[in-house]
């Protein structure tokens, strides 16, 4: 049954690659919104997968009525984000990546509290637990979930990303939209500091999305490495001091000691004593991206513009 609400026009931004193992779950989720279908076009910018996904998002979409474009790419995410933004129709986008699950009244949530927040640039949903997760994939999700719990209202630049969230196209416009430069991750947090600086709002909503997320420590290394490639880039454009401390594996050894009693408070699974190390190991890898990105020359980009 559908829910009656505003008619707004609203774009899904679905920016995948390589995704064949988690994709499914999304498009389910994606399609049972209570949101009039008519009112939903999803934009997928594909990064030239080298499996299935493609095949199976057009497999779900097909059987819908909801307005769907695609397109493709193989420049780095900032600009498949931008793709999104560039061939938008909705006032607003909400960014649904390739490993998470929407719940079924999201999109619903997400338009009505932009609609009712004119000052409001991002709404950042809240992180849910999925259950069943083995211990690799928990150690992940349960920090964001942590995050995400902690804050009451405003959010802080550090969690706004676009993963869940819903930007108001106005107002990354007016910021001058994702910088296209950008190879690795980094490209929202990028962003959300332009629109911040604008005086646009970060604020949470009570829309609840989960995190499907990697389940074994090789994934978790590759995907902090790639985080850090991205992030050389923007500590050269932003020139944040604290940056390199906060990635550090020692900075993420006292992220995980501050963020385990919380997390233990939640679930009461013993496993999180190895939160720590987690923290420490995924940083460990971002320094790694980080350097190699110093080494490979990503900085001069800055230098250039």
């Amino acid at each position: 049954m559908v829910v009656e609400c505003k008619m707004i026009k609203v774009t899904l931004g679905l920016c995948v690659k390589n995704n064949e193992k988690t994709i499914s779950y999304v498009m389910r989720s994606l399609l049972r919104q209570n949101y009039p279908h008519e009112n939903i076009e999803v934009v997928v910018v594909d990064g030239y997968s080298e499996d299935n996904t493609l095949k199976i998002i057009k497999d779900y979409l097909s059987k819908s009525n909801i307005t769907v474009k695609f397109f493709s790419e193989n420049v780095g995410l900032g600009y498949a984000r931008q793709m999104v933004i560039d061939n938008a129709a909705g006032d607003f986008v909400i960014w649904v990546d390739g490993d998470i699950v929407l719940s079924k009244d999201f999109v619903r949530k997400q338009v009505k509290f932009m609609d009712e927040n004119e000052k409001v640039g991002i709404g950042r949903a809240r992180y849910g637990i999925l259950n069943g997760l083995g211990y690799v994939a928990f150690l992940e999700n349960i920090p964001f979930v942590v995050e995400s719990l902690r804050v009451d209202e405003k959010v802080p630049l550090g969690i706004c990303g676009t993963e869940g969230a819903i930007y108001r196209i106005k107002a990354v416009k007016e910021a001058g939209g994702f910088d296209v430069n950008i190879k690795g991750a980094g490209e929202d947090i990028d962003l959300a500091r332009r629109i911040l600086a604008l005086g646009w709002e970060a604020r949470v909503t009570d829309a609840i999305f989960y995190e499907i997320c990697k389940d074994s420590w090789r994934e978790i290394w590759k995907q902090y490495f790639w985080w850090g490639y991205g992030g050389h880039y923007i500590f050269h454009k932003n020139k944040d001091l604290a940056f390199p401390f906060k990635m550090s594996p020692m900075g993420g050894f006292i992220a995980g000691i501050l963020r385990f009693p919380y997390a233990f408070q939640l679930s009461r699974r013993k496993v999180l004593c190895l939160l720590p190390f987690h923290y420490a190991f995924k940083r460990l890898s971002f320094c790694y991206g980080f350097t190699k990105a110093h080494i490979n020359g990503y900085g001069h980009l800055i230098r250039k513009n």
